[in-house]
């Protein structure tokens, strides 16, 4: 077995450690495989042998025996007749989509009436059996609403297919880029919903998964979308297990997607959970703007996502040009700001200064419960332009809309106590969107798409001779990493209160602060 499956080792620990554990295959460990009577855990995801075995023969992929590895797996098996029948015999019009690692077909299990999704691994493809093998086993010990449930594999002669439960809504890439006429795009609220699921998924592989997982291939093309536009992550076939102990990273050949790497991993090859995070903000990005991350059919300065966003992040004046147009300025203008600066922080060049996966989710389930309706008074379109001084008066709405009664009818008491977790929240949420700066003045291409005209302050503030803006500049200059290391501190501490009123609450009433 240590040769077949070179990537994990099985444990000779019997039992359940949780849903998040990856530190055993199954309770059944054969006794017939040599390497099982040595005891070991899972704690990286290369061996040295295999390493050692990849440089002498690259080409060379390990077996995977009936009686190996995937036989101590939960996950069922098919043999590759019972999916040729379950897909037609792989036909065209069963095909939902492909790319580097194979084909995905959609089928219908004869046995059990089941649609699936079928992934048929092209076997001359960038995914081989290490991979095949990695996410068998990632999907079959991690189990989340927010992650794709494998319902098993066939390892059949040299075919290598797994198969999935069918997401009916395809992936977040098929609802953001290149939308036929008679598709709907995505509204604001919908957008805020799969940006918090998505976050809890890897959430759950950060926090809750022992020991973390990497899942390095976060991309909109690999979540997808089941009913109600519910998203779930999936292709875990790069996905590492994360550092351990004083570890502070892992060190890998780098893998990915082009344009959604963090800087640091394409450069060094060190691995760790935030370039995770960085990854997410690409997607995110990509959720507010409609823009890909890579994007070659746009002028030069614009190809890459972040890369025109830098420029934009500085000034808030600037935050509405960057609205998904497909919105038509159907979106709250505060929530813009807030969703905006989460996204700034995620892609910060470095690793150190970006939030924790569990900060992200803090912030993008506030963002998610805000409930925005375009056809509510002072919701009217948020377009740049004429509908200037309306979007001021809806910004001043949705501040005041933080007051609001509370269910039992009280305003101001006990959330707008100075000490109440509620109140700090909310201070925070105001002090994300009150457009403190959060990137560092970099050099960037592009201004982003030109929408409608300039207000009349605007007008005037854009003139580089006038004192006023050069007065503004040199201050700015001046303050700049102060502010996004207050907005990285407040956003840290605005996720710690909200876990201090979660464990409130979950305390019940009698425990709950009495304001």
């Amino acid at each position: 077995m240590g040769g077949c499956f070179p990537c994990f080792g099985s444990s000779n620990k019997a039992g359940s450690n949780g849903g998040g554990s990856v530190k055993e295959l199954s309770k059944k460990d054969s006794t017939k495989d040599s390497s099982v009577g040595q005891p070991h855990h899972v704690n990286r995801v290369n061996s040295d042998k295999a390493k050692s075995r990849s440089v002498s023969d690259p080409k060379k992929e390990p077996a995977v025996p009936k009686d190996g590895p995937t036989a101590n797996i939960a996950a069922q098996t098919f043999t590759f007749r019972e999916l040729a029948a379950a897909t037609k015999n792989f036909r065209p019009e069963c095909l939902l989509g492909e790319g580097g690692f194979g084909r995905v077909y959609k089928g219908h299990l004869e046995s059990t009436g089941q649609v699936v999704a079928v992934k048929q691994l092209d076997r001359n493809g960038l995914q081989g059996n290490r991979e095949f093998l990695v996410e068998v086993l990632m999907l079959s010990l991690l189990h989340h609403p927010n992650l794709v449930n494998l319902i098993g594999y066939c390892a059949d002669g040299d075919q290598r297919l797994l198969v999935y439960e069918f997401m009916p809504l395809g992936s977040l890439e098929d609802h953001l880029h290149d939308l036929p006429s008679d598709k709907e795009p995505l509204d604001w609220n919908t957008r805020m919903r799969i940006a918090a699921g998505a976050a809890k998924g890897l959430e759950y592989l950060h926090d809750k998964a022992n020991p973390p997982v990497i899942y390095r291939d976060l991309k909109s093309s690999n979540i997808l979308l089941d009913e109600g536009f519910h998203p779930k992550l999936s292709d875990f076939g790069l996905a590492k297990l994360g550092p351990v102990g004083d570890k502070t990273h892992v060190s890998t050949r780098v893998m990915g997607t082009y344009g959604y790497c963090a800087p640091e991993y394409a450069m060094t090859g060190q691995l760790t959970l935030k370039s995770d995070v960085y990854s997410f903000g690409v997607v995110f990005l990509e959720l507010i703007t409609g823009r890909k991350a890579i994007d070659n059919t746009r002028a030069p300065g614009e190809q890459n996502l972040v890369a025109w966003a830098r420029p934009l992040f500085r000034d808030r004046r600037k935050f509405p040009k960057m609205a998904d147009p497909l919105l038509q300025g159907r979106y709250p203008i505060r929530g813009l700001y807030q969703a905006l600066a989460v996204a700034a922080m995620c892609l910060q060049e470095q690793a150190a200064t970006r939030p924790l996966i569990g900060d992200v989710v803090t912030a993008l389930t506030y963002l998610a419960s805000q409930t925005y309706d375009p056809n509510a008074p002072g919701n009217q379109s948020n377009r740049v332009g004429p509908s200037t001084p309306r979007v001021k008066d809806d910004r001043r709405s949705m501040a005041d809309g933080l007051d609001s009664p509370d269910a039992r009818g009280r305003v101001g008491s006990p959330s707008t106590h100075r000490n109440s977790p509620d109140y700090r929240k909310k201070n925070h949420v105001r002090e994300m969107s009150s457009g403190a700066e959060l990137s560092r003045n970099e050099p960037g291409e592009g201004s982003g798409r030109k929408w409608g005209s300039l207000d009349e302050s605007e007008q005037q503030e854009s003139h580089t001779d006038s004192p006023m803006n050069s007065a503004r500049a040199r201050e700015t200059s001046r303050n700049r990493d102060l502010d996004r290391e207050r907005a990285v501190a407040e956003a840290k501490v605005w996720g710690e209160t909200w876990r201090e009123k979660k464990r409130a609450n979950a305390m019940g009433g009698s425990n709950g602060r009495n304001d």
